[in-house]
């Protein structure tokens, strides 16, 4: 049975939509009918994606702001409001991290992750909740499985990722009454992503992250963003506060195979 999801006259936004998960987030809603605006740090990425977006038939635009400065996203936020309206759907997936072993790792490098992971995605929720559409918006945050394992070399990801998964459980009860719904999406490994090269910069170590995944296959931003698209849809209308894993099973062993790897490649031997 065939299920299409219609965002036609809707209005998406997506921080951090002009690359990788979050761009095919972007697409995937852009397909399906939406006005689309995106924002990042890069102008050049912004105008890119837009055209992209506008190539699929509807409306799109974008911003470029740094989800660390609230001024500039409040005033970005503020433009895309006024062009396209309330915010149906808002994606929240800005996101930092690099391999790097606590012992080797500076005070900067740590805040840097949490600066924009954890605190960004605050600064983002804050910034659109004027705007949300009341009842019935969505917000999703992109967290990551260091958020609930422990990994070798992730220290900062790991907790920064914590915090984003508890300030989605604690936002959902916050905003609940007022009919906003509130989850996490946990993408697995996906294929021909920035985030992917870096925590498998080898072929020896994408190999064993892939025979890890219980699927026995990497996935893609269309996986990530049909999720995402059904947790904004009136299917998930009673689903809020949930931390949703879209990896393939990936997480069920405790994403050994990439953990054990990491350590190999960051620890002296001997």
């Amino acid at each position: 049975m065939a299920i299409e999801i219609d965002f036609s006259g809707k209005t998406v936004v997506v921080i951090g939509g002009t690359s990788g998960i979050n761009r095919g987030i972007a697409e995937c809603f852009a397909k399906h009918g939406a006005k689309v605006a995106v924002a990042s740090r890069s102008q050049e990425k912004v105008d890119d994606t837009v055209q992209a977006l506008k190539a699929f038939g509807g409306e799109a635009m974008g911003f470029s702001a740094d989800v660390r400065d609230v001024d500039a996203l409040k005033l970005g936020l503020a433009t895309v409001f006024e062009a396209f309206g309330s915010f149906d759907v808002l994606v929240s997936g800005a996101a930092g991290n690099f391999p790097a072993l606590a012992k080797d790792m500076s005070a900067n490098a740590f805040k840097s992750v949490v600066d924009i992971d954890l605190l960004g995605t605050f600064h983002v929720a804050h910034a659109a909740y004027p705007h949300l559409t009341r009842p019935g918006a969505s917000v999703v945050n992109i967290s990551a499985p260091q958020a609930f394992l422990p990994m070798v070399a992730q220290a900062h990801v790991c907790a920064a990722k914590a915090g984003v998964d508890m300030v989605t459980r604690c936002l959902a009860m916050e905003w609940g009454p007022e009919g906003i719904r509130v989850n996490s999406i946990v993408p697995g490994p996906i294929d021909g992503t920035e985030g992917m090269k870096r925590l498998a910069p080898t072929p020896k170590i994408m190999e064993a992250t892939r025979q890890s995944v219980p699927l026995k296959r990497l996935g893609g931003t269309q996986d990530v963003g049909s999720v995402c698209m059904f947790l904004s849809s009136p299917l998930a209308s009673y689903v809020s506060g949930v931390v949703l894993p879209v990896d393939g099973g990936f997480s069920l062993a405790g994403a050994s195979g990439l953990s054990s790897l990491m350590e190999t490649m960051l620890m002296p031997s001997g």
